[in-house]
């Protein structure tokens, strides 16, 4: 197995394996398309490969980086067979992937600094607030006190859904009516855990792109606000995108780096769609690392990013 050595359990890659049955069995219908017949790697197949990276949606920007170095890996080794394109695409999707830092650490890594912020970003509908409930559980199996800020003001169904997965992760949640300054709930989060010695707070903020600049500043004054009781915070600012919106989620990804400093990512519902290429072009696009994966809906289904594992799921054979 080499590069692609198993490190998850058995049954958290079985999960991962089934949240991508579709878009592997996508994308493997196409590949064996535009390799039928061939048995060497010409102009004629990357093309057709080029084609098949698009419709994955992979993106045209990555997906022009990929053929390129398969090119120059043609023109090194003078003579690729079909065959061998299985493992060379795996090789090349696993280093674009490296080069944004994707899985390359465990999860949030915490410092002994408290509280660790996270601001969670992203229009409604991705999951946001599923997200944040399913990381609050995980902080929480790992022995650590987690506060949720419920920052969306601007929805009451958002403010209940939080208040929801709090009550069932069994972690304080900090919010205030319907219609609150977001800023005045995340001061408060935060002095609500700075006095608790939370570990971890999970701040939640509103999914609106309707008016950029409102969203700019709105974001901008949460973190202004929240700075004023600690120092340095965000520590993370976590971008949630629904990856069965292939590319439509590029649009959301470049709206919110627009808007703020987005520092991960985390794509969900990749189980049951065959859009799961755009979690290899939108950390690529944007250089910026995918720490979270969801690829179902129970809550141990909202999964750490790990690029080898990702790569080993979406093909079909082991190299």
């Amino acid at each position: 197995m080499g590069l692609f050595k198993k490190i998850f359990s058995k049954e958290k890659k079985e999960t991962l394996d089934k949240g991508l049955e579709k878009s592997k069995s996508s994308f493997f219908g196409k590949l064996s398309k535009a390799v039928a017949g061939k048995s060497k790697v010409d102009d004629e197949v990357l093309d057709d490969l080029e084609e098949v990276l698009v419709s994955s949606d992979v993106g045209v920007a990555t997906t022009i980086k990929i053929i390129d170095r398969i090119e120059e890996r043609v023109a090194r080794d003078k003579y690729l067979g079909t065959d061998e394109l299985d493992k060379i695409l795996r090789e090349e999707i696993a280093a674009l992937l490296s080069e944004t830092g994707s899985g390359d650490h465990a999860s949030f890594p915490l410092p002994e600094k408290k509280p660790y912020v996270i601001m969670v970003v992203g229009v409604n509908g991705v999951g946001k607030t599923t997200t944040i409930g399913k990381l609050a559980h995980q902080f929480k199996k790992q022995g650590k006190k987690v506060v949720l800020g419920a920052a969306d003001t601007f929805r009451a169904a958002a403010i209940d859904q939080l208040q929801i997965w709090a009550d069932r992760v069994d972690v304080p949640i900090v919010k205030q009516k319907m219609g609150s300054d977001p800023a005045s709930v995340a001061f408060d989060t935060i002095q609500s855990a700075v006095k608790h010695d939370a570990d971890v707070v999970i701040i939640d903020t509103a999914g609106r792109l309707h008016n950029k600049v409102n969203l700019m500043n709105e974001l901008t004054k949460v973190k202004r606000v929240m700075k004023k009781v600690v120092d340095d915070v965000p520590d993370e600012v976590l971008l949630v995108l629904d990856g069965s919106t292939g590319q439509n989620a590029f649009e959301q990804a470049k709206q919110f780096t627009a808007a703020t400093e987005v520092t991960s990512l985390a794509v969900t519902k990749l189980d049951g769609t065959a859009k799961g290429g755009v979690v290899i072009g939108i950390s690529d696009q944007f250089q910026i690392p995918v720490k979270y994966i969801g690829v179902g809906e129970g809550i141990e289904d909202l999964q750490i990013f790990n690029k080898m594992e990702f790569v080993d799921s979406f093909f079909k054979q082991s190299i």
